[in-house]
């Protein structure tokens, strides 16, 4: 794992729950852009949006492709408290790993940026369901944090508020939705 250094600001890069909850002191947020990763519904939650008997789907970032999201400016005073925050936060019973990439800023510049990567090789990794299947499981999954589909909907919220479209986020929720209205009609799964 990589730690920031403490002498100067930190900056963090959040591509779901983090963009719309982020939880900690921030001097600026803006859109960001990370190469290389994708953000993914690529591990099982049991905690935050499911429970051990019902696993929820959360965000990972996954190798390849590009991310949309934001990156937070942290003060250099603040920057121990809040890496120690993330990690509690992040890394108690998921499958990421912390890691510090360069991400692009909305003028341009490229920052190194304090991030969470899916571990592929967790039990908790998911890999790549297909559309059917993810969105049967975000449906139906709850956990201390809210329903599951919660965290789908606030997070292609906050991308659609900053002027992204993440094109499989979006069928995702359609899927979702689809689901869900059969459930309404009566008509089961």
């Amino acid at each position: 794992m990589t730690i920031p250094q403490r002498d100067s600001d930190l900056w963090v890069f959040g591509y779901g729950s983090l963009m719309w909850r982020p939880g900690f002191d921030f001097i600026e947020a803006r859109p960001a852009l990370l190469k290389g990763w994708n953000r993914s519904f690529c591990l099982y939650s049991l905690h935050y949006r499911g429970t051990p008997d019902h696993p929820g789907l959360v965000l990972g970032l996954d190798r390849g492709g590009s991310c949309r999201g934001v990156a937070f400016r942290v003060a250099a005073a603040k920057a121990e408290m809040t890496v120690e925050y993330l990690n509690e936060r992040e890394l108690v019973g998921y499958a990421y790993k912390a890691k510090t990439l360069k991400v692009s800023l909305d003028d341009g510049t490229r920052v190194p940026a304090y991030c969470f990567v899916a571990d592929n090789r967790h039990r908790h990794y998911a890999g790549a369901l297909d559309l059917e299947h993810a969105a049967c499981i975000i449906m139906d999954a709850q956990g201390c944090a809210g329903l599951n589909r919660d965290y789908l909907i606030n997070t292609v919220r906050r991308l659609e508020a900053d002027g992204f479209l993440d094109k499989s986020l979006h069928l995702l929720l359609k899927e979702v939705e689809r689901q869900t209205g059969l459930i309404d009609q009566g008509a089961g799964i």
